[in-house]
């Protein structure tokens, strides 16, 4: 085994979820993993993030033999858009914003967070920095293409999708600005 084997295995474990879930599951807002078991399925944006980022923390411990990410730190991504990127961003120390997000300069397996609205709803609660949707980078085993993983309501097509991450960034250029898009490096240690 070698030293960064356990982001492979990180990277394998979110793409499966991927693959048996995306196009079968619908947005439903406040929906976490427990959402997948509702017939039909359904989930929200934090909830499908935190899922893929668990998983990957725990396929990266089992790879690595050793414990990488506690069950704090997977307790972390069980919540909420905002919340799932500061405590992120605590952990790994860095944080990307803006005109930063760019397919060269993200991390491996960004996690990304963005104001996007949301109504009545996302004032809630305060939200650190107005984040409100979350998406997840993932990349595509064997020729390592990454793509963007998203429950998403306010877009065709509705619930979870994949896209490729080049075209999600041009989709979502108006996003991408200071004071309203962030990345951070989720299995930075």
């Amino acid at each position: 085994m070698n030293d960064t084997s356990w982001i492979d295995a990180a990277g394998a474990a979110m793409w499966a979820l991927v693959e048996r879930y995306t196009g079968h599951v619908s947005y439903k807002r406040g929906a976490k993993a427990s959402g997948l078991h509702e017939d039909p399925p359904v989930i929200d944006c934090s909830g499908w993030t935190g899922l893929l980022l668990s998983a990957g923390m725990a396929a990266a411990n089992r790879e690595a033999g050793r414990l990488l990410f506690t069950d704090a730190d997977a307790a972390a991504v069980h919540t909420w858009s905002d919340r799932l990127i500061e405590n992120l961003e605590r952990r790994s120390g860095s944080i990307l914003s803006g005109d930063q997000i760019t397919a060269a300069e993200l991390p491996p397996y960004a996690t990304i967070g963005l104001q996007q609205g949301g109504g009545a709803w996302a004032t809630n609660h305060p939200r650190p920095r107005g984040i409100t949707h979350v998406v997840q980078v993932v990349h595509r085993p064997g020729d390592q293409d990454r793509y963007v993983s998203e429950a998403q309501a306010m877009s065709q097509p509705n619930g979870l999708r994949l896209t490729p991450l080049s075209e999600w960034i041009e989709r979502s250029h108006n996003y991408l600005k200071p004071d309203v898009a962030w990345a951070v490096a989720p299995f930075t240690r």
